[in-house]
């Protein structure tokens, strides 16, 4: 009886040190779970917690759960949080770099946009180390086009409307089209635009049908003007305390998000269009007109941006214009 009860202990003190080494990380993520950011980033935590045979447990908490979608890059930065999604032109501000992908009608495709990520992601990948994150995977929404509660057939139409801001360049497009920003958070956009603090907006169909904005708006113009990405990112210090097994499993799952990610938000693209007219919004083209002021106004953003990214940002530029 003796044995046994000692065996039992020993059992039980071994159960202890596999949990002990069992980690958990927590991963908040700004858009809602059935946004197909959300369902890639939850494969990916499911992938890594079973690559590494739960010694590393990631966690999703999507729809602005645990932090809100301003508050994920530095809550991951300061070790609040260990892991985090987040749309990197959020924070432009804070370093020109991350608004590569956000600059009006450089790129207006999937393969011209992923040409373009090739050259800029080396780039991107050390602005974030500065800041004590390590880059993992990037996903890019579907072409940005224009949401509005009327007709749009000039940019003088946008006078006055009060426009959704999320990131320096739809501030820039704001201020150049003499609309209204007005700061708005993915996860607050329903209450905004119910209440009026939000009249118009650009992004892409997967966040008008998330959001059923059919209910408040009536018009998507498709412009394409630009493709930006939701990254993934470790705080610094825990990745550096990472085993090289466990770093090896995280880039390998990364890898497989993207290539997923890049799949899904190509199919999701044609999906939420016809979602979008099937529930009453109008869908079409901008008119030339109007594409060649907003283009016109694309050349201004990208030269004031080259101005601000310094020689790493001429340099993406000229690799992907062959220059």
């Amino acid at each position: 009886m003796k044995l046994m009860n000692t065996l039992l202990a020993a059992t039980a003190l071994a159960g202890v040190g596999v949990a002990a080494q069992a980690e958990k990380w927590d991963m908040p993520m700004a858009y809602a779970a059935t946004n197909f950011h959300s369902e890639v980033g939850a494969d990916f935590a499911s992938c890594v917690t079973t690559g590494t045979d739960g010694a590393l447990e990631i966690v999703t908490h999507p729809s602005g759960s645990l932090f809100g979608g301003a508050e994920i890059k530095r809550a991951v930065m300061t070790g609040q949080a260990t892991i985090g999604e987040r749309l990197l032109s959020a924070h432009q501000n804070e370093n020109p770099l991350y608004g590569v992908d956000s600059i009006p009608f450089l790129v207006s495709s999937f393969d011209e946009h992923e040409t373009l990520w090739s050259i800029a992601e080396p780039y991107v990948a050390d602005a974030l180390a500065e800041d004590n994150l390590h880059y993992v995977y990037s996903v890019p929404w579907p072409p940005q086009g224009l949401y509005m509660n009327k007709e749009l057939t000039d940019i003088e139409g946008m006078k006055g409307v009060k426009f959704r801001s999320y990131s320096a360049a739809t501030a820039k497009m704001a201020e150049l089209t003499g609309a209204l920003p007005v700061q708005v958070e993915a996860a607050e956009l329903s209450q905004a635009l119910a209440t009026g603090v939000a009249e118009s907006f650009i992004s892409s169909g997967a966040t008008g049908y998330d959001r059923k904005v059919w209910e408040h708006l009536s018009h998507f113009y498709e412009v394409d003007a630009w493709l930006p990405r939701n990254a993934v990112f470790v705080n610094l210090d825990a990745w550096n305390d990472l085993s090289d097994e466990a770093k090896a499993t995280i880039t390998d799952c990364g890898a497989t998000a993207a290539a997923d990610g890049l799949a899904k938000s190509e199919s999701y693209t044609r999906f939420t269009l016809e979602e979008l007219k099937k529930n009453g919004m109008i869908v079409e083209r901008a008119s030339d007109h109007l594409m060649a002021q907003l283009k016109e106004m694309g050349a201004v953003m990208t030269d004031e941006w080259l101005e601000q990214a310094g020689d790493g940002g001429k340099a993406i530029i000229d690799a992907y214009r062959g220059e």
